[in-house]
């Protein structure tokens, strides 16, 4: 008996370690989708200044009564070069406003690079420390929020925006949060 105890319990383990390895591995999972703890929840308060000038205060507020996306870029972050184009062309369609969060950043590079690419932001705050992106649980850029007319964050998507994610998924939310009429 003791013998068939000594070589059950390690097999009995392995069994149940590989369950666990097959059951992650066949689950539907999304690196792309990262959940955020505020969703349903008002969007953080800040009061920044915008990209263009160091003297015109952006707060909270100021955004109330508009659906928009709040995106999270930096000239740094490849990824937000590579999703810039679907920016501006969202922005060209007039289907929703986006807000942009320039992220640990320097206002002179940040200019430079919405004039050489095109500006598709309505704002663009300057959060040259950080600090309203980590109130936002950034986990890096570009991150982009759904945001409604209430400031009440609806989606978060991590990493590059595509016409894909706007069509199939965030147009949906769009429609269903402005305001009918």
């Amino acid at each position: 008996m003791n013998r068939y105890l000594r070589y059950s319990i390690p097999l009995l383990v392995f069994v149940l370690i590989a369950s666990f390895l097959a059951w992650g591995l066949k689950r539907d999972y999304n690196p792309r989708h990262i959940p955020s703890p505020l969703i349903g929840k008002s969007i953080p308060e800040f009061e920044l200044p915008t990209v263009e000038s160091p003297d015109t205060l952006v707060k909270t507020s100021d955004l109330q009564g508009r659906v928009y996306l709040l995106n999270v870029w930096a000239t740094w972050c490849v990824s937000c070069r590579a999703e810039h184009e679907t920016l501006v062309h969202l922005a060209r369609s007039g289907k929703v406003e986006i807000v942009g969060l320039n992220w640990k950043d320097e206002r002179d590079k940040a200019r430079a690079w919405l004039s050489q690419l095109g500006d598709p932001y309505t704002i663009n705050i300057f959060d040259k420390k950080g600090r309203t992106a980590i109130d936002l649980g950034v986990y890096g850029a570009p991150e982009t929020f759904l945001v409604d007319s209430q400031g009440v964050i609806h989606y978060k998507h991590a990493g590059p925006m595509t016409m894909e994610l706007f069509n199939e998924t965030l147009l949906p939310l769009i429609e269903d949060l402005k305001p009918q009429g």
